[in-house]
């Protein structure tokens, strides 16, 4: 196992356990605290326990080696894994919607005080593992830890729309006691909208759709700096999990035999993965000059 893959894995079971911890204390407080935007929230981390672990999963089975089934690996398996934490993300929404809606037909008392001190220190905490999980990700180009991440800050924010809520049910006193359930109704929409966000790359992926601009400049600025390259034509860069698998047509002088048009093909691959480490692999075509 590689070095982005075992930080990922750990910043999986950040996730798993911050997730775990805060969904017992907000049904707790939620509960005795008649609040139902915190029970909502409760039930957002709960989904957000296993999500966590279907990433973790995802994490493990993409980083195994190729095989001759697979001879490009099993890292398709990552943002495969992430589609199903974007069906999490709408599930939550939809049961927080839905009954959202139905506590706000229905009378119910203020929430207490002090559920505005849990939910505070919620937000804070969950915006430090958004962050945490989030460098992890950028770190490791890892798309599913990345969806984790916006699993965090997502929670982030249905905690704010509920301390916002409860702030309002509170200071503003009778006929606003439904005020934390329109906040958790509104989190309800943010969380479908983080989820279009979450699923748009992870789809890319899985479509080996051209992403790579500015990668693909890169090698062929690299590319060109190899002694016997004279042009770079077609350079296609698909994403595997957590590394990249690139394509890339170079051009020659026609003239050369095959083995020095051979040998330079070995030296711009040599030189782009000793350049770019998160580079599995260069197939390389080349192409006379005429």
């Amino acid at each position: 196992m590689d070095q982005n893959t075992s930080e990922a894995i750990k910043a999986s079971w950040l996730s798993i356990f911050g997730n775990a911890l805060l969904a017992i204390a907000k049904f707790v407080t939620g509960i005795f605290g008649n609040s139902y935007a915190l029970i909502a929230d409760a039930i957002e981390s709960t989904t957000d326990v296993f999500s966590s672990f279907l990433v973790l999963l995802g994490l493990k089975y993409s980083s195994r080696p190729p095989d001759e089934n697979h001879p490009y690996g099993h890292g398709k398996a990552e943002p495969l894994m992430t589609f199903a934490v974007v069906g999490f993300l709408v599930v939550s929404a939809t049961v927080i919607a839905y009954e959202s809606i139905q506590h706000i037909q229905t009378p119910h008392k203020v929430p207490e005080p002090y559920t505005l001190i849990v939910l505070g220190a919620i937000v804070i905490i969950k915006e430090y593992f958004y962050r945490k999980v989030s460098k992890k990700g950028n770190e490791t180009n890892s798309t599913s830890l990345k969806a984790d991440a916006w699993h965090h800050r997502s929670d982030a924010i249905t905690s704010l729309m509920a301390f916002i809520g409860i702030s309002i049910a509170l200071f503003m006193g009778k006929g606003y006691e439904t005020a934390d359930d329109w906040a958790a109704l509104f989190a309800s929409g943010f969380i479908i909208y983080n989820a279009y966000l979450i699923l748009r790359p992870a789809l890319g992926e899985v479509m080996d759709e051209h992403m790579y601009d500015d990668m693909i400049a890169d090698i062929r600025k690299v590319s060109f700096n190899v002694p016997g390259v004279l042009d770079t034509e077609k350079c296609y860069v698909r994403k595997t999990g957590m590394i990249y698998h690139v394509d890339l047509h170079i051009i020659v002088n026609a003239e050369i035999s095959v083995k020095e048009g051979h040998d330079i093909a070995h030296h711009v691959k040599n030189e782009l993965l000793a350049h770019f480490p998160e580079i599995f692999d260069v197939l390389i075509h080349v192409e006379p000059n005429v």
